[in-house]
């Protein structure tokens, strides 16, 4: 096994910055190298964060997708070393709490299936099979859903789409379970016949079945607004399914079917003033209604990957390319040191219900705290960005 790159990914020095490759999202991908430390523990910290969390894993997609487009060893690195002290020597994961049975947890299964895949250590496959085994026990539905998490009782988010279905279908394609996919497909056509506004396209951020809760519908069980970071995790769990989907499954038409009617409106609700999108799709265009980061990145992956892999038509392709050029223009600025990258005007957080209750309403959205270098809007600009290197390298 190769040692890590420890120097690199505590400091890189201006000048190996300077020297990096110039296009934006190396030079964000080094930034986050940059500004990665390790603790006394051995755990890596990018800005203050660690831990075994969907917000750590959005940004170890993102690297591996970096990876994946430039074979840059360090960004395989880096997501080992920032997964590794997590791990027991067996593969366990040592801050897990299987009983609060949340989709979000799940999420960084993916980082471990991707470290299998290109290392072939069983203790990766090991941490990948406990959280297989998680879905086992996942609260559903009456029609099978799953629940979002064990605290949000019959409830479907978009979010989760992202959290569990990738994962799940990289697992049934990596270990031979085959039978798997047709649960896979099922959550998120379930989202696309409940979710998905018919005027519109456009899909809501939850559905509670019950239609107990104070947000739900009493006659739909649907959240008021349609959240724009909400149909992001909808439109990249889409693409990251069908990348592992089998190609002779009956309702693979069905699912490319779901991306082209998500792609369709996300295309439909981009400016054609900035090439972006607003917080709130279904929200007034006034400046409340902030454009925001995460969802246009993972907006323009979805786009993007969806167009190279044949699965949505390649004027698809211009939305794309349209939406990161003003990504780079809005919300990516040098920091303060002059030393890196940094990604403003991501949401912080959403959600729906709790303590303190969060309405889901057009007014709770924009309310929201906006922040800078945020791991979710820093993942999907990652993600983003692998397909834009991967667009690159063809047209050279």
């Amino acid at each position: 096994m190769r040692k890590y790159l420890a120097p690199c990914l505590a400091v890189l020095s201006a000048t190996a910055l300077a020297a990096a490759p110039v296009s934006t999202p190396r030079q964000m991908a080094d930034t986050v190298l940059a500004e990665t430390q390790s603790e006394a523990s051995g755990r890596m910290l990018y800005r203050g964060s660690t831990g075994w969390k969907y917000e750590v894993g959005t940004l170890l997609d993102g690297m591996a997708a970096m990876y994946q487009a430039t074979r840059d060893p360090r960004y395989l690195e880096y997501v080992r070393a920032t997964v590794d002290p997590l791990l027991t020597g067996h593969g366990e994961v040592k801050e897990f709490k299987p009983e609060a049975h949340s989709l979000d947890d799940l999420e960084m299964g993916r980082a471990a299936l991707f470290l299998y895949g290109e290392t072939h250590d069983k203790r990766y496959a090991a941490t990948a099979q406990a959280m297989r085994m998680e879905l086992e026990t996942q609260p559903r539905l009456e029609n099978g859903g799953f629940w979002h998490k064990q605290i949000y009782p019959n409830q479907m988010w978009l979010d989760g789409a992202y959290m569990a279905e990738p994962f799940y279908a990289a697992y049934a394609k990596m270990f031979g379970e085959e039978k798997d996919f047709s649960d896979i497909v099922h959550q998120l056509l379930l989202m696309d016949e409940h979710m998905r506004d018919p005027k519109t396209g456009l899909l809501f951020h939850g559905w509670d079945e019950s239609k107990q809760m104070a947000w739900a519908n009493k006659t739909t069980g649907l959240s008021p607004e349609v959240w724009a970071r909400a149909m992001g995790w909808y439109a990249m769990a889409l693409v990251d399914v069908l990348e592992w989907f089998p190609r002779d499954h009956p309702q693979r038409v069905a699912l490319i079917g779901a991306l082209n009617r998500t792609a369709a409106a996300i295309v439909a609700t981009q400016s054609s003033r900035s090439g972006l999108w607003r917080d709130v799709l279904t929200g007034p265009d006034e400046p409340a209604n902030f454009e925001e980061s995460s969802a246009a990145c993972m907006f323009v992956y979805a786009m993007a990957k969806g167009s190279r892999l044949g699965w949505i038509e390649p004027r698809y392709k211009s939305a794309a390319l349209l939406g990161w050029k003003e990504i780079e223009r809005a919300f990516v600025k040098p920091m303060a040191d002059g030393k890196g990258l940094q990604l403003e005007g991501t949401v912080a957080v959403s959600g729906l219900g709790g303590k303190p209750y969060r309405s889901g309403t057009y007014e709770y959205y924009i309310h929201e705290k906006v922040v800078t270098n945020d791991l979710k809007g820093l993942g999907a600009f990652l993600l983003a960005g692998s397909e834009m290197e991967r667009l690159s390298r063809a047209t050279k």
